[in-house]
């Protein structure tokens, strides 16, 4: 049964796609997350993060594809913070709000402390984040069933989002709108080999659509099948749960 397909393009200087965050480590795929694509469209609505129940139902119905259309380079940002016990700072409700307090602000106040950091002791955050440097990937995606919203709601969020969209941590914005277009394609690879571009693709192994039981020919060569740990709880916010993938390139 032909289907119709969104078709995104995600090109920025910078973009994270996520991954198993690791202690300060914060690595990033080639591909994104399922749970990412589904909080960039539920950004684009206007959902909120309390919204748990939609972000769900917009999660669990949401069939996703990629392909690298050019590869980037990683590159990796050696965050440093100083911050300080008990440190105030505004809030959008209009009310200050203090930093927690504990044995890890460990370092003495220094005589060159000023303002809300005067008299107070310190601790320094490092963090480690890797970034897509020159990257663009196209994705396809559609809806399966029904719920709140379909797939023309999709269309125009993207076309028209609630807030600015970005790739993966807020300052990754993209450098083009990302909707790109529509296609009609009876499988989720169907619809990749549409965009009519050579480059490394992941696809789910189960859609529903036979892509993923396809016959050993009708696949690309040398695909490989695996689990892939990128969905999240977005009633407990907790990333959690993985799906069955496959990887392969196509020409």
């Amino acid at each position: 049964m032909m289907r119709d397909w969104l078709h995104l393009t995600l090109r920025a200087p910078l973009m994270a796609f996520g991954g198993v965050a690791i202690d300060h480590m914060g690595p990033t795929r080639d591909f994104p997350s399922l749970s990412a694509m589904t909080g960039l469209l539920a950004n684009a609505l206007g959902y909120e993060r309390y919204q748990g129940t939609e972000l769900q139902a917009l999660q669990d119905r949401l069939i996703i594809g990629a392909l690298t259309s050019r590869q980037g380079r990683r590159l990796t940002d050696n965050q440093n913070a100083r911050v300080y016990d008990k440190e105030p700072g505004w809030t959008t409700y209009g009310q200050p709000e203090s930093r927690n307090s504990g044995p890890s602000y460990g370092n003495p106040a220094r005589h060159d402390q000023l303002g809300n950091q005067a008299g107070r002791k310190w601790l320094t955050h490092r963090r480690s984040r890797e970034y897509l440097a020159d990257h663009e990937t196209r994705v396809v995606l559609r809806l399966e069933g029904v719920g709140a919203v379909d797939l023309d709601d999709l269309r125009q969020a993207l076309m028209h989002p609630a807030r600015p969209l970005f790739i993966g941590r807020k300052t990754c914005l993209p450098t083009a709108p990302i909707f790109t277009g529509t296609l009609r394609a009876e499988t989720v690879l169907d619809a990749l080999r549409a965009i009519g571009l050579p480059g490394h693709a992941l696809w789910p192994a189960d859609a529903g659509d036979g892509a993923g039981t396809a016959s050993p020919q009708d696949l690309p060569p040398g695909a490989m099948s695996h689990d892939l740990p990128d969905l999240r709880n977005w009633l407990s916010g907790l990333h959690t749960g993985r799906r069955g993938v496959i990887e392969g390139f196509l020409t």
